[in-house]
């Protein structure tokens, strides 16, 4: 039976994004929640799912043993981050007084302006940036099949990713400003968003997941 792996470093919402997945994989599909380095390291896919703040994330990492293993199921198989797992993807965030993060990718993760200024329509842009919002796709992406361009997507969070490299980002969203929403490279890819959070099409990109064989 093939195994789907969410990576469970003592963050929040791994259940609910564990039986998203667990409604699109099928019975011939095992999802396990785990901390497990083996059973990370065995499964087919693995889910990088997080909320919170990324030096706690970081922290907890270290502390169970799985930032290398991070690493290497990230360069091996079809890998998907989910809001803090996209952010803890970059070399380094603003938060917490400044935090080392997997550098998996080269670039950094930097914090919506306190007080930004009205939407152009004058509605007030508040941080964190919750509630749903378009992302524009920049390419096509085997994740992304049958989920149109300026589909809407949930989103919590008041950091965002820059990644040093532009070719990186899949996925953008204007909230303040522009920026990126989902990467991807070979294998992996990530979003700021939730898919478990994001109705139809979130659970069409995380079946786009279960089906996918890491090839870009």
């Amino acid at each position: 039976m093939a195994t789907i792996a969410v990576i469970d470093y003592g963050g929040s919402n791994l259940r609910s994004v564990a039986k998203a997945v667990e409604s699109v994989a099928g019975a011939r599909v095992r999802v396990v929640v785990t901390d497990d380095p083996a059973l990370i390291r065995d499964a087919g896919h693995v889910v990088f799912p997080g909320q919170g703040a990324i030096g706690n994330c970081m922290e907890r990492l270290h502390e169970h043993g799985l930032v290398e293993v991070v690493r290497e199921v990230a360069r091996s198989r079809p890998f998907l981050g989910i809001c803090l797992g996209l952010q803890s993807l970059m070399t380094t965030s603003d938060e917490d007084g400044g935090t080392a993060c997997l550098d998996i990718f080269p670039g950094s993760v930097h914090r919506f302006p306190a007080a930004p200024p009205p939407a152009a329509d004058g509605s007030p842009q508040k941080v964190p940036h919750m509630g749903w919002n378009e992302v524009h796709w920049t390419r096509p992406h085997p994740l992304t099949a049958g989920i149109a361009d300026r589909t809407r997507f949930y989103f919590v969070h008041s950091y965002y990713v820059a990644p040093a490299d532009p070719a990186l980002t899949i996925g953008e969203c204007t909230y303040i400003e522009t920026f990126t929403a989902a990467v991807a490279h070979a294998n992996v890819f990530a979003t700021q968003f939730h898919p478990e959070k994001s109705a139809a099409n979130g659970l069409r990109l995380l079946a786009n997941f279960v089906a996918w064989d890491g090839v870009d």
